[in-house]
């Protein structure tokens, strides 16, 4: 059962080392119908451009994911030893979160329900190259 663990370990670690930076936002209470709009906008982007776009940019979503790509650009900063100018918006993705439950009193006693939606953010960055331009 426990075949060749030492050599997955280190393959796991090799693959730990080459991922790409990236950053997480959990529980944002946005719709994720709504952010997954903003960052249709800036995938395959230059960081700079996704950071200029997000900032001119009138939705309310805009702020989180700024924050995010932020986050994730200055992981890869330090942790990948990266140069922030280089970078470019590899993948972003926006997946729905728990809902917050709550109830509109109606007309009889009875009641309608109110789901208002939270989302996960993941901006996922990675190093232009020639090959990714």
């Amino acid at each position: 059962m426990a075949k060749r663990v030492r050599e997955k370990a280190i393959a796991r670690a090799e693959a730990r080392k080459e991922a790409r930076p990236f950053a997480t936002a959990k529980y944002i209470r946005i719709s994720p119908y709504k952010v997954r709009a903003v960052l249709d906008v800036i995938r395959g982007k230059s960081y700079i451009e996704a950071r200029a776009i997000l900032n001119a940019l009138n939705k309310s979503s805009s702020d989180p994911i700024l924050k995010v790509l932020d986050s994730a650009a200055a992981n890869a900063e330090h942790n990948k030893h990266l140069n922030k100018d280089l970078l470019f918006v590899a993948e972003c993705y926006a997946d729905q979160g728990s809902h917050i439950k709550r109830m509109q009193p109606v007309s009889k006693g009875r009641g309608h329900a109110i789901l208002k939606r939270t989302s996960h953010i993941t901006v996922v960055l990675d190093a232009q190259t020639e090959g990714n331009k």
